[in-house]
């Protein structure tokens, strides 16, 4: 972040449109990386409002991408997918096939957040695709990365032996070239694996060590997902105190980051914990919380009204960015978007 603030001040006074770009581009990445998002996406609106030469448009898809993750990270998923498509065009139009690897990996860790776990391999895939075509120079971190993807949706969808071998090879590249933030997803994606298999003593200490690297280096969004998952396991064990003082340390990384999506995990976990115990105070607590964060969250199908992102299920985006339940916009027939009705419904790059 230093770096980034350096450059900006260097480029205030050299008069450099396209490296003040880039400053406060690499200033928006690094406040991504430490899950504050909130500045992330401040400065990504900066980057993007700045009159610069063609070297600053060239950026602009790379933006678009960081304001995108930002926006998912706090859990705004409608202005996430927009700025993905922004950068799957920018990627399209100046044949980038980099960017668009990244943002399909992006969009794939997207919808397994809403659950189509279809979409979630779907491009993964893409991306390891585009690395295999293109990618004979390109840094080993693009396949290690569509390699992660890929092996977090295999485990979604309970394919756990292909889970466990795309992980492998992930983590055999992310340690190769010491590349710790991607060390401690595959750590934690090793122990989401062996959880779904109920083998509580191999995912305890890999979920450890995932939480001791993502601590070094200010991963909060991933300690959030490291407590859920323990909170899981305890819960398996029938450990219930111990799953609740898990879920109270992710609910308040959560609420730290603004990440509504895991303030509703820990809600509805808890919910179920104080309906088994039969404790009705606390459990009318945690259905009123639960039920807020949903009604914030908007994570309904506009045609059906039911929910989305609480089972796989097929979605589509339309190009206005709302998302629907495929098989509602099937029987809209040509009809516009039954959100805010604009009359295109040809989906979009996603």
């Amino acid at each position: 972040m230093q770096f980034a603030l350096d450059q900006i001040d260097t480029a205030r006074e050299m008069e450099d449109p396209d490296y003040l770009t880039e400053g406060y581009l690499n200033l928006a990445r690094s406040n991504e990386k430490l899950c504050d998002f909130q500045k992330t996406v401040s400065y990504c609106k900066t980057c993007l409002n700045m009159q610069g030469t063609t070297v600053s448009l060239q950026l602009n898809g790379q933006v678009c991408l960081s304001m995108g993750n930002a926006f998912l990270g706090l859990s705004v998923f409608q202005k996430a997918l927009e700025s993905y498509e922004k950068a799957l065009r920018y990627a399209h139009n100046n044949d980038d096939k980099m960017l668009e690897c990244r943002v399909c990996c992006s969009l794939g860790n997207m919808y397994v957040t809403l659950k189509d776990y279809e979409k979630a391999l779907f491009f993964p895939c893409k991306a390891a695709e585009l690395v295999n075509d293109y990618g004979k120079g390109w840094s080993l971190k693009y396949r290690a990365m569509s390699q992660y993807h890929m092996s977090v949706a295999y485990r979604k969808l309970e394919r756990l032996p292909d889970a466990m071998e795309c992980c492998e090879e992930s983590m055999k590249i992310a340690l190769q070239h010491g590349d710790r933030p991607l060390q401690a997803l595959c750590l934690l994606n090793f122990a989401d694996i062996h959880r779904c298999r109920h083998d509580v003593d191999k995912a305890f200490p890999r979920y450890e060590s995932a939480l001791a690297i993502m601590t070094e280096i200010g991963n909060r969004l991933g300690q959030t997902q490291v407590y859920l998952g323990v909170a899981k396991c305890w819960l398996l064990q029938k450990e219930f105190e111990k799953a609740l003082e898990s879920l109270q340390r992710a609910q308040e990384l959560a609420d730290g980051i603004g990440n509504k999506l895991c303030t509703l995990k820990v809600h509805c976990l808890s919910e179920g914990i104080y309906r088994s115990q039969g404790q009705q105070t606390e459990l009318r607590e945690q259905v009123v919380k639960f039920l807020q964060c949903v009604e914030e969250l908007e994570l309904y199908c506009g045609m059906c009204g039911e929910s989305i992102g609480d089972r796989d299920q097929k979605l589509q985006a339309l190009p206005c960015s709302h998302i629907f339940h495929l098989k509602c916009l099937q029987t809209n027939g040509t009809k516009g978007c039954p959100k805010c009705f604009k009359s295109s419904v040809k989906p979009g790059f996603v």
